[in-house]
């Protein structure tokens, strides 16, 4: 008896019950799923490319400095252009291009500045950022989306 007694008494209780443990477990896992599923949403949304916007929604009465911009317009301007060219008249086009992301051709961007020239009411020209194309032509409620400069499509386009 007193052997038996002796060893009873060194018997340890478990920390936690087969329950709890199961119960730790799911919560742990579902912690990681949580975790994983906020991490590719915030991948994806800080890695979301766009096309250039086609309605005037949100525009601002500003007019961009120049038909041929080196940096990116601000949207509430470039929406403004698509209502009007410089605050008056017709509705301006723009021809987005993104070198960054994508290999463009030698002297495209060039190709795209002699081109603004001939059309100097209307037209604008200004490299867009996380675009999802090279070049994309931009009017009112209209888009054409180019792997390459073609001067008939955009010609086409403008008028």
């Amino acid at each position: 008896m007193h052997i038996q007694s002796k060893h009873l008494q060194e018997v340890k209780k478990p920390l936690f019950s087969a329950s709890q443990k199961k119960k730790v477990k799911i919560g742990v896992i579902s912690l990681i799923i949580i975790i994983g599923v906020i991490s590719l949403i915030a991948f994806f949304v800080l890695n979301v490319r766009t096309l250039p916007p086609t309605t005037m929604q949100g525009h601002a009465e500003i007019n961009p400095p120049s038909h041929i911009m080196k940096e990116p317009m601000k949207l509430v301007v470039y929406k403004h252009m698509l209502e009007h060219a410089d605050g008056k008249g017709r509705g301006g086009i723009i021809i987005n291009y993104n070198c960054e992301d994508f290999i463009c051709e030698d002297g495209l961007i060039g190709k795209l500045e002699e081109f603004v020239v001939k059309y100097p009411e209307h037209v604008y020209v200004a490299p867009f950022q996380n675009m999802d194309a090279r070049i994309v032509l931009t009017k009112l409620n209209q888009q054409k989306i180019l792997e390459q400069y073609d001067e008939t499509i955009i010609d086409d386009f403008v008028r």
